[in-house]
């Protein structure tokens, strides 16, 4: 009986053993298909990404000022509205100042003619181009993605997203990229479209905070995090004040069972019936 006990456990633990190796060798691998895939990025420490972590709202406010200023040039960011800005990132002062520099067709008038006015907060963040066919046209026939919900919409999210774009480099021997692409190892098949628009100084920071490559990049990864999530940090409170309600709840629960049912559900009833008890005799007729 022993050696047949000893004999399954040694079988169990080698199959969960195997398992465990077959699955990191999966997930960690190099293999001949890795550039069709693209090269899985690093994780990377975003506070949002901790179990109670929040955004770094200086990080969106900078990362905004990156959109606008590199990223908007291309791409579009339809389902973000001036007012979504407002006390995230921004007062309302700063955000209706920003809004107002854009002009938005509105109408009809009096006359049923459309016109011009200055951007309100209630108005989305313009696209860089009229139509479909217009970006197409200005990007040698790729579409820019929106980039709105582009960290829900891409494996790996965040880090990905800041790891294409800091992961520009020069093709290695035997790798021929087109004319008009780029190589990057963390985009499938290594050559996209959109040149490499980060760099050391390509936005300066009103805050004072150092305008290298790495930290454009993750201000801009913050920002874009933020437009696909904007209630992360809400969701993650209730989720906070649910676990200390839950919790209070069921220690509740345990001290009234302890303390108050146990009596009932551990008590034993039982019928003790007159020592000098004789059974009634039938009535006579």
């Amino acid at each position: 009986v022993k050696t047949y006990n000893a004999l399954i456990g040694a079988s169990v633990a080698t199959a969960v053993g195997s398992g465990v190796g077959l699955y990191y060798l999966d997930k960690n691998s190099a293999h001949a298909n890795m550039e069709a895939n693209g090269l899985h990025p690093a994780e990377y420490p975003f506070p949002q990404n901790k179990l109670f972590g929040t955004y770094d709202h200086a990080s969106i406010r900078r990362g905004f000022i990156v959109f606008k200023e590199v990223c908007s040039a291309c791409h579009s960011l339809d389902l973000v509205y001036w007012r979504n800005l407002v006390g995230v990132a921004f007062t309302e002062e700063e955000t209706r100042g920003m809004a107002a520099e854009f002009e938005y067709t509105d109408g009809p008038n009096e006359k049923g003619d459309m016109f011009q006015r200055p951007g309100k907060l209630t108005d989305p963040i313009p696209p860089p181009y009229a139509n479909e066919e217009a970006a197409r046209a200005a990007n040698a026939g790729a579409l820019p993605p929106d980039l709105s919900l582009i960290t829900k919409a891409r494996h790996g999210g965040v880090d990905y997203i800041y790891s294409l774009l800091t992961g520009y480099c020069d093709p290695p021997a035997g790798v021929e990229i087109r004319e008009g692409l780029n190589y990057n190892p963390y985009f499938p098949g290594g050559a996209i479209a959109m040149a490499q628009n980060i760099f050391d100084g390509v936005v300066e920071f009103e805050d004072g905070t150092p305008n290298t490559a790495s930290q454009i990049a993750k201000d801009v990864v913050t920002f874009l995090n933020w437009a696909a999530e904007p209630e992360l940090d809400d969701r993650k409170k209730i989720g906070v004040k649910a676990l200390i309600l839950f919790s209070t709840l069921t220690a509740i629960a345990l001290w009234a069972k302890r303390n108050r049912w146990q009596t009932l559900k551990t008590r034993k009833i039982v019928y003790n019936p007159p020592k000098n008890w004789n059974k009634p005799s039938p009535p006579k007729n």
